[in-house]
């Protein structure tokens, strides 16, 4: 046994003749035991090892330090979690910090909403910023259709926005909100730049909206003079005009209705007389309903028509 400590193996075999043509087994208490081919390469490294046949670099000891402690690091990282923010403080220190952010196609929607959805801290990586949660987090603001964001790099963000578009205000008991053509709600009513979408009040309002719209688009008289639809028990609509005036439309063939009212307006300049209401609901009826001051005044007229009527009698 030499001083350095290292066993010695006594090697034996059919073709161990020569040292230098390969272990093939060891010989163990005199009884030969035969290696596999793949430990025989490791077995006669660690005999030149041993006997010094093979020189072992300079500071190795260091370098297998080094390694073991990185090693040791990145398991660490990796179990404890840490490797998206090492390797975003990596990227970021590298040149790859987000350092401009692109939004357009943002009517309704605020920047300042989807800068906090990206999550952006002012060390935020381009190559660690999750594209896919950050379009899924985007696509929920109220007035967002579709939505794309795009790395743009060393350092920017794209995101490009397609908004709903608005089409009316719904009233459902004392809440107001922008609706779409299809009757979905947008977002609650906060100001009024929307105060020039039409008025839909009511029940079923916000999904049969569209279609009694665009009935009165076809009788551009009417339409201008509508402040809101207001619908009824979710069958019909009473229409109430700027000036305070009420139609009452029926639940069929609306269009009938609408031409019929069109038409007394041109001959008669009925929506601009001193009536409360119209109604329009029995197609061989109109029955129109006055104001309490037009009521008032009419008793008075008639009033006065029977007193002239009986001082005509008495002089006759």
């Amino acid at each position: 046994m030499d001083g350095g400590g290292c066993l010695l193996f006594a090697l034996s075999g059919n073709r161990l003749a020569d040292k230098d043509r390969g272990v093939a087994g060891l010989s163990l208490g005199g009884d030969a035991v035969v290696l596999p081919r793949p430990l025989r390469r490791i077995v006669r490294f660690i005999v030149s090892l041993c006997s010094g046949r093979v020189a072992i670099p300079r500071h190795a000891g260091k370098l297998s330090l080094a390694g073991f402690y990185t090693v040791v690091a990145l398991h660490g990282t990796v179990a404890g979690g840490h490797g998206p923010v090492v390797m975003q403080t990596i990227t970021s220190t590298a040149g790859f910090a987000v350092e401009d952010v692109r939004v357009s196609g943002n009517r309704h929607t605020s920047e300042i909403d989807i800068l906090q959805l990206l999550g952006l801290d002012g060390s935020t990586s381009v190559l660690s910023l999750d594209i896919a949660e950050a379009r899924k987090a985007i696509a929920e603001l109220p007035w967002v259709a579709s939505v794309d964001v795009r790395k743009i790099y060393p350092a920017t963000v794209e995101v490009v926005l397609h908004e709903r578009e608005a089409y009316g205000i719904w009233q459902h008991g004392s809440e107001l909100s922008i609706i779409e053509r299809s009757g979905s709600v947008i977002a609650p009513l906060r100001d009024n730049k929307f105060a020039h979408l039409p008025l839909f009040v009511g029940r079923d309002a916000e999904t049969a909206a569209a279609d009694i719209e665009e009935q009165f688009a076809r009788w551009p008289s009417i339409a201008s003079r509508v402040k809101a639809f207001v619908r009824i028990a979710g069958r019909r609509w009473d229409i109430h005009l700027q000036n305070g005036v009420i139609v009452k439309l029926p639940e069929a063939n609306i269009d009938a209705a609408l031409a019929l009212l069109a038409r007394f307006d041109a001959e008669q300049d009925l929506l601009e007389r001193d009536i409360a209401a119209v109604d329009l609901r029995l197609p061989d009826r109109t029955t129109i309903r006055l104001t309490p001051e037009a009521v008032e005044r009419r008793e008075l007229a008639l009033e006065e028509r029977r007193k002239m009527l009986k001082r005509t009698g008495q002089h006759t």
